[in-house]
């Protein structure tokens, strides 16, 4: 409808007043008298504390109060904990460590809060922290994925000696077992998937408050699901009903999973506020970010294929390994990669198939969703396994993909993990692909590449994932002043995707309301009645469908008002572009005179509430599965292992596209994450010590402006039928898919010099390595 509905590609609305400085992050918060709070963190990664001294840092000048963990615990206060019903391998109950908010006894990796020291100044908070004496017997420690279920590793917790938290096991394993001992050719290979920072824009942050006239809490703080932080804070924590808790989120610089909620600093700012009557602020500082967040990833897969003699899949094996860190402080910790690697049969036809996943702990942070959660590892596993199956078996990669792919007469189809695939056109996606990255044209690129001394590869992966998922409803609310304009009041929260824009799209065409006339509010307790936040490219499906229904509210109550008003019946008021109408004839009135009249008593039909403001909740009745293929070629230098990308092409289908602008515009952000990535970021620590070594970006490598290459992105979109608006999601498509083309394309460009194993990073070091350990032992 008109330039501002769905399918425009608007600009976005939220743009003008970010770009000219006048958004309200979470470090642009403030509150006259507020106090600073700095943490103490350890630089060990395991160590017993013999005892801590916080004499001479409470004794210097401008210290309010310092607090060890003894101090939180007397007071009473309660820990989240994971629900999610897990086993041991032998089992028994999973082993979940919580999380304290500040350590008593061991600590158990480097960043584990110790204390916290409130000042009336950062500078004094800082340099009173370092007057903390803490005594620390070192442990043994393990960091490594690989290393901390082996004989011999070292106990991240006395009660748990084999490290081994807990199992989860998905699939039909007998049959996948007899698939196997009747496959014509089996396939092994073992992918390691590294471990990430979200490193967004702006770190962290809290800002806690006390009313003591309330008796209540407010906690500024920059989460991506406000009623679930109000909800576990006074559920979990404070133990008081929730009216006595408010959390605000404004805008947030960056999420991706990593601000989701459940952080020790929220617990610790709001208690320390209450404790001393006065607001108190944390700010995370870019050097210690890495220490204080949560991880992504880390994973390591040995992943197997069935193939019958004609080289169609029969079966898919998978063992993993997934790090979970030092603590499970909430099922949060148990959702990446144990629920989304469902889909690492990808869009093949895969009749038979069994993971077994085990979730190990070691003494590093704990890990939770990040950018895909999941998604995008289980595409890299299926999608590295094809292309080295088909190179090790002298196959082509294309014609081996197309011999499996899901066809589209299939549909809706079963996946054997899980899955239900309700639509899609895989095969179709894979052919415009093709054509959209001018694959044919790829030999003559190579040849000219090779003449100028670089190496070309090509990569060609179809990837999908699961999206929106059932477990969790999305509310919205349509409520008009007595003016006539109106307030869009949403539960989820935009961390710069242009919910803003998204949402009045949405809206106008549902009511034809002018977007300068609506008011877009998200973040705040107080003012949303309820949400669930913004995750796992939700937002637009069941956020859109809840706001959907709300505005057919809208209309249906507005008709009662324009029939009373048109002295018509209602069964002849029909509504379109933005007005009430007596179908055939020319009578009506805007929306506008409706909601205005909704006001006036006297305008109002007899036995209906005076006021227009109506609200809706959704939940998606099965999940959603956005697809789509990825095309992308690099160079690579052999003589440096330098890798440029050179090409890359998208083709997608997220359902019913809201905005075209701005899906591009989170495409190309997830294709950006995936190739930081794969070609530069992880987190290291030393394998001795324990000691992490990428605290900063002098250490953790992130991908620049001149590491992409230009993007063309085409959508084609198969609307699903399981929500009003047709959509599927779109906030971690380009992830699932670029981490797997861009390796695949690496390892295209290096398979010539013999180069048959390489793990992320695909730093130039690590390649040019590659290169020369190929050239020693051809």
């Amino acid at each position: 409808m008109g330039q501002f509905g769905i399918g425009q590609s608007v600009t976005r609305f939220e743009d003008p007043r970010l770009i000219q400085g006048r958004g309200r992050f979470q470090s642009d918060v403030n509150i006259p008298g507020q106090a600073y709070a700095v943490f103490l963190r350890s630089p060990h990664a395991h160590a017993k504390i013999r005892s801590i001294d916080l004499a001479a840092a409470q004794a210097a000048p401008g210290v309010i109060a310092v607090y060890d963990g003894k101090a939180y615990a007397a007071d009473g206060l309660g820990m989240p904990k994971a629900t999610m019903p897990r086993k041991r391998p032998d089992g028994s109950p999973m082993f979940a460590p919580q999380r304290p908010a500040l350590v008593i006894d061991r600590v158990r990796y480097v960043g584990d809060p110790v204390a916290m020291v409130i000042a009336d100044t950062l500078a004094q908070a800082k340099d009173a922290a370092e007057l903390i004496q803490v005594d620390y017997e070192e442990l043994p420690s393990v960091t490594s994925t690989a290393e901390a279920t082996q004989p011999g590793a070292a106990p991240v917790w006395d009660e748990c000696p084999d490290n081994i938290s807990n199992i989860v096991e998905r699939g039909n394993k007998a049959a996948t077992e007899a698939a196997f001992a009747k496959a014509a050719r089996t396939f092994k290979r073992r992918y390691v998937i590294t471990r990430v920072h979200a490193q967004f824009m702006e770190p962290r942050g809290a800002l806690g408050t006390y009313d003591p006239g309330e008796d209540r809490m407010t906690l500024y703080a920059d989460v991506q699901y406000p009623h679930r932080v109000r909800n576990m804070l006074a559920q979990s924590v404070f133990k008081v009903p929730e009216s006595k808790l408010r959390v605000i989120s404004g805008d947030v610089g960056g999420g991706f999973g990593t601000k989701g909620w459940q952080y020790v600093e929220h617990r610790l700012t709001l208690w320390a506020a209450r404790k001393l009557n006065r607001p108190v602020k944390w700010t995370c500082e870019r050097s210690e970010a890495v220490m204080a967040d949560e991880h992504g990833r880390d994973n390591i897969g040995e992943i197997e294929l069935a193939l019958d003699a004609d080289n169609r899949f029969t079966a898919l094996r998978l063992n993993m390994l997934c790090n979970i860190g030092a603590y499970i402080g909430s099922d949060r910790n148990l959702l990446s990669p144990f629920g989304m690697i469902v889909t690492v049969t990808g869009v093949y036809n895969i009749p038979a198939a069994y993971v077994y996943l085990t979730g190990l702990l070691s003494n590093t942070n704990p890990t939770a969703p990040y950018r895909g959660a999941g998604r995008p590892e289980a595409i890299y596993l299926i999608e590295r396994a094809i292309d080295d199956l088909a190179r090790e078996a002298g196959l082509d990669r294309v014609e081996l993909r197309r011999k499996n792919v899901i066809p589209a007469a299939a549909m809706p189809y079963q996946a054997p993990l899980g899955p239900y695939y309700d639509c899609g056109e895989f095969e179709k996606n894979m052919e415009l692909g093709l054509e959209l990255g001018d694959v044919k044209g790829f030999a003559a690129r190579r040849e000219e590449s090779r003449k100028r001394g670089k190496l070309r590869g090509l990569g060609i992966v179809n990837a999908i994932e699961q999206a929106a998922g059932t477990a969790q409803p999305e509310y919205a609310e349509v409520r008009f002043n007595p003016s006539g304009t109106a307030q869009m009041l949403i539960g989820t929260k935009a961390q710069g995707q242009g919910h803003e824009t998204m949402y009045k799209q949405i809206l106008h065409e549902r009511l034809g309301i002018d977007p300068s006339e609506v008011q877009f509010i998200d973040g705040d307790t107080d003012r949303v009645a309820f949400g669930m936040g913004s995750n796992g490219s939700r937002s637009a499906v069941i956020g859109g469908s809840a706001l959907y229904f709300a505005a057919g509210k809208v209309i249906d109550k507005g008709k009662k008002i324009a029939a009373h008003m048109l002295e018509a019946g209602i069964d002849d008021i029909e509504f379109a572009n933005n007005s009430f109408k007596v179908a055939g004839t020319d009578r009506s009135v805007t929306l506008k005179q409706v909601a205005q009249a909704a006001f006036q008593g006297g305008k109002m039909p007899p036995g209906i509430e005076l006021g227009l403001y109506e609200n809706a909740t959704f939940l998606n009745p099965k999940d959603t599965f956005p697809n789509g293929c990825h095309v992308c070629e690099v160079e690579v230098d052999p003589d440096t292992g330098e890798v440029r990308l050179d090409r890359y092409a998208v083709v997608d289908d997220v359902g019913t596209v809201i905005n075209p602008l701005t899906l591009k515009g989170q495409i190309h952000g997830g294709v950006a994450q995936g190739v930081g990535q794969i070609l530069s970021e992880q987190v290291v620590w030393d394998g001795e010590t324990g000691q992490l070594l990428t605290a900063s970006f002098l250490d953790y490598a992130m991908p620049r402006a001149d590491t992409m290459c230009d993007m063309v992105i085409k959508s084609s979109p198969v609307p699903t039928q399981y929500n009003p608006l047709g959509a599927k999601g779109a906030g971690e498509a380009g992830t699932v898919g670029a981490m797997p083309v861009v390796m695949n394309a690496i390892m295209d460009a290096l398979a010539p010099l013999g180069v048959r194993e390489l793990d992320m990073p695909a730093s130039p070091d690590r390649v040019w390595r590659a290169i020369d350990k190929a050239k020693t032992t051809a």
